[in-house]
């Protein structure tokens, strides 16, 4: 298990978790921010270059947004673009390494379905969650066993 200086420790399941400085709201929001203009701006150029301007374009850009936040943070120690800009990044809450596949599917995939299900009432939730608790955790966080934390 990893140790930090500035570290808040909770328990997990019986076990105490040292987890660094958590990142908030706003640093977070600015990272999604930077992620949708960096990326998601010449994703949609690029799949309206491949659909040909056809319905399919919007398909095209959530498929490859989806593997972008899917697959980076697993082969990139937590990070995306906007993250690692913003010196913030991904960890698992049990032991403070990147997150595996299992961690993003469940992260992406299960807390999507959860805001389809809830008809967006966990997407707010999720946002009173990261802004008031005090370790910033989300409802996606809780679901795959994550935390945003600062650098």
């Amino acid at each position: 298990m990893n140790h930090y200086s500035n570290t808040n420790a909770y328990a997990n399941h019986g076990e105490e978790v040292f987890l660094k400085d958590p990142a908030g709201f706003w640093i977070r929001f600015g990272a999604i921010l930077l992620d949708g203009l960096i990326i998601g701006v010449p994703l949609a150029i690029l799949s309206l270059i491949l659909s040909g301007g056809e319905d399919a374009e919007n398909n095209v850009t959530n498929a490859l947004s989806f593997f972008y936040s899917l697959l980076l943070p697993v082969f990139w120690n937590g990070y995306t673009i906007g993250k690692k800009i913003c010196g913030i990044r991904i960890i698992r809450v049990l032991n403070n390494e990147r997150p595996h596949i299992g961690n993003m599917l469940m992260r992406n995939l299960v807390w999507g379905i959860a805001i389809v299900i809830t008809f967006g009432i966990a997407f707010i939730v999720d946002i009173f969650m990261v802004a008031l608790r005090e370790d910033k955790r989300g409802l996606h966080d809780f679901i795959a066993g994550t935390q945003v934390v600062r650098d």
